[in-house]
């Protein structure tokens, strides 16, 4: 079992920044692949930004490119999500996950993915 916390996320104004960080405790080694997704009201979910625990190789929503880092702490097993020039899409529900994928498979697919955080909203205002 692996056991996500997230944190960080909040209130800001267009063209602000945020950071969510995410938690992971328990048999995190079961897993070799970690994301960020997002879920708006009304909308599906959605892939972030996903990045291979081992080798750190990432892999970023068109919409984010430029804008948001993924970014991993393996000596506090802590992801990260640094969010620059956030923009009132980027309002959501952020969830962080982690999974065993399979090589080849789509990073972006919730449904690679095992484990979940309860989430943090990020709400950007005009």
């Amino acid at each position: 079992q692996v056991q996500l916390v997230e944190s960080g996320g909040g209130s800001v104004q267009v063209g602000g920044s945020l950071r969510l960080s995410c938690a992971a405790s328990g048999y995190t080694y079961s897993s070799n692949y970690m994301a960020w997704f997002r879920q708006a009201p009304g909308k599906e979910r959605e892939g972030v930004t996903a990045i291979h625990t081992k080798s750190g190789s990432t892999w970023y929503a068109d919409s984010v490119k430029g804008r948001f880092t993924i970014s991993q702490d393996n000596a506090k097993n802590t992801l990260y999500l640094q969010m620059n020039s956030l923009r009132p899409d980027d309002t959501a529900m952020y969830y962080c996950a982690a999974g065993l994928l399979r090589s080849g498979v789509r990073v972006d697919r919730d449904r690679e993915y095992t484990y979940w955080g309860q989430g943090t909203q990020v709400t950007v205002s005009s």
